[in-house]
Parts: structure tokens; C-alpha cells; sequence
């Protein structure tokens, strides 16, 4: 219990430093939403001075800040210049969408990575662990943004699958099967994105640790009294490079979430990715502000995932907790 209330106690310290500084920054950007009405004739001055005073952009800024805690406090993340109405509500949909987006390009690479980088440190140095090096070399040098690019041209040559949004029209009519099939075809781009921007170095990590936990003694001598290579691999070589890869996924988390912010607004998946540049060019503040905070959120909520699974994975924590 005391590991995991100082882990969450570090979690939420760290949110509130990322909301401060974010809204510190956006507040201090010069210009706002209403700074176009001042250029209408059509909209006397008064009139914006009215809308300012509303939604207490003429307050200070300890004020304002203040103001927004307590919005965050009851779930509404602040008020939406742009669309009028609370950022909560605008911010969960698209997050849920976002969040199914990662969740299924980390399981995906991470189910790629980890056989891909076994098989490939069992045959280190030799020609097939050289060509898989090569390849990943490859995409390393190969930026997000090329490679979403990339993909959508062979679909829309191809058309083997759909080129924007979640759904297709008449998703209401469909049956259960059919719904799953066409929500997963429109993924398979934006996922596939993902997956090839993140399996390299995923790949490289899993290769590079289980090569180097087999030249532990331990496994030596667990071949030399031969017992089975694949035993070796997967049930005492994958378990001794555990922590190293499990510090990882809580890191690749957040490298597919920030990824997932570009390859949605490419996509057009109706992701955060979208919304927040909309909200940018809007200098729509709370709904940059809430994006930005949610964003923080899942990255600090993968690495509270994988503390856990180091805390379970490895013995070594446990007893050094239980001393303290």
C-alpha cells in the first residue's frame, strides 16, 4: 500500500505541475478567441468587453486558475469558447476514441515486438538477426508523418480500405458482426500507422535485453544441462530481461499517444488529435488546456500500469518496500 499511494501521490503532483504550467503558457499567448470579434464592425465593443467579463478572461490569472481547478473538481474541465459548453463532455467522446486507437496499436506491437525480438536475439550477429536489423533501422529513419502519408496514398490507390473516420454511413442498421468489421477496417490504417512507427524501437529493446540476459551464467548452464532452447527463451530469458521491458511499455504508451495525435488529424479519426488542433487555431484555451491534461493523464496512468507490473514481476521491489 505505501508503494502504491507514493506512486499515485507522485502521479497527481505531476499532473498539477503539467496543468500549471499548461495553463500558464496558453493564458500567456498573446491573443484570444474574441480578439477577431474587435475586428467586426458589426459587433460593438461592448459586447465583447461583455463576453470577456463572462467567461472571466478580464480576471487575473491566479484567479482564472483557481476558477478552473474547481471546474476540474466537478468534471467539467472548463467552458469551450468555440462550441459553448463544457470541455468534459467534448473531451470524453474523443478520447474514448483515441484511447481505443493506442490500446489496440500497443497490444498489436508489443504482440509483434516481443516474438520478432526472441527469435531475433536468439540468432544474434547471424544473417537473419542482421536483415531484421536492417529493416528496423528502416522505419527508424522514416518520420510519423511520411509514413501515415504513406499509407493513405496505397489505400486510396487500392481502395481496400476506407481513408477516413470511424464509421461508415448506415452504422446504426448494421448487425453486431458487421459493426465490428467495418469499425475494425477503419482502424486498420491508423493502427497499422501506430504499429510501424513504434515496432523498431520496440523490437530493438526486446532484442537487445534478451540477448543480453542470455549470456547471464544461469542460462549457460541451464543449456549446458539441456534443457529445451525454447524453454530458455521464453520462460527464463523473457523473465530475467522483464524489467528493462516492462520500464518500456510504460514509455511506448506514451510514444503512441502522442503519435496517435498526428496520424488521427491525417485520418481524420475522430480522435483528441483533431480536436486539439482545432482548439489551437481557435485559441479555444480550456479545450487546449483539457486536451493537453487528459493527454498527461493516460501517459501517467501507462506508467503507473507498468510500476505495478514491476512491483508483481520482480521480488527484489517487494523486499526493499517491506524493509522500509
Amino acid at each position: 500500500m505505501r508503494y502504491l499511494l507514493r506512486r499515485i501521490l507522485h502521479a497527481l503532483f505531476l499532473l498539477f505541475g503539467v496543468s500549471l504550467l499548461t495553463f500558464l503558457f496558453s493564458a500567456l499567448t498573446p491573443g484570444n478567441y474574441f480578439d477577431e470579434m474587435r475586428l467586426s464592425p458589426q459587433i460593438a465593443p461592448e459586447t465583447v468587453a461583455a463576453l470577456r467579463a463572462q467567461y472571466q478572461l478580464d480576471r487575473p490569472l491566479p484567479i482564472r486558475y483557481a476558477h478552473w481547478l474547481n471546474a476540474v473538481a466537478h468534471g467539467n474541465l472548463g467552458f469551450s469558447f468555440a462550441y459553448n459548453s463544457p470541455v468534459g463532455p467534448l473531451l470524453w467522446v474523443r478520447a474514448r476514441n483515441t484511447l481505443l486507437l493506442t490500446a489496440a496499436a500497443t497490444f498489436l506491437a508489443w504482440l509483434l515486438a516481443l516474438p520478432l525480438g526472441i527469435w531475433s536475439a536468439a540468432r544474434f550477429g547471424r544473417a537473419p538477426d542482421r536483415i531484421l536489423s536492417w529493416t528496423t533501422a528502416a522505419l527508424l529513419v522514416i518520420p510519423d508523418l511520411v509514413l501515415a502519408l504513406g499509407l493513405l496514398i496505397v489505400a486510396v490507390r487500392t481502395g481496400w480500405f476506407p481513408t477516413g473516420g470511424m464509421v461508415s454511413l448506415g452504422f446504426d442498421s448494421l448487425s453486431a458482426f458487421q459493426k465490428f468489421r467495418d469499425l475494425a477496417a477503419h482502424m486498420a490504417l491508423p493502427v497499422a500507422a501506430l504499429v510501424l512507427s513504434a515496432l523498431p524501437m520496440l523490437l530493438r529493446h526486446v532484442r537487445e535485453s534478451v540477448a543480453e540476459a542470455l549470456e547471464g551464467p544461469f542460462l549457460r548452464a541451464a543449456a549446458g544441462h539441456g534443457i529445451a532452447r525454447g524453454t530458455i527463451l521464453y520462460r527464463y530469458a523473457l523473465r530475467a530481461a522483464a524489467n528493462p521491458l516492462i520500464s518500456l511499455f510504460g514509455f511506448s504508451v506514451g510514444t503512441l499517444l502522442s503519435g496517435s495525435l498526428l496520424v488521427e488529424v491525417i485520418m481524420s479519426w475522430p480522435g483528441l488529435g483533431p480536436l486539439l488542433l482545432e482548439a489551437i487555431l481557435a485559441r479555444d484555451l480550456y479545450v487546449v488546456i483539457g486536451g493537453v491534461l487528459l493527454s498527461m493523464i493516460f501517459l501517467v496512468g501507462g506508467n503507473l500500469l507498468a510500476d505495478f507490473l514491476l512491483y508483481w514481476a520482480d521480488p527484489r521491489i517487494r523486499t526493499l518496500e517491506s524493509a522500509k
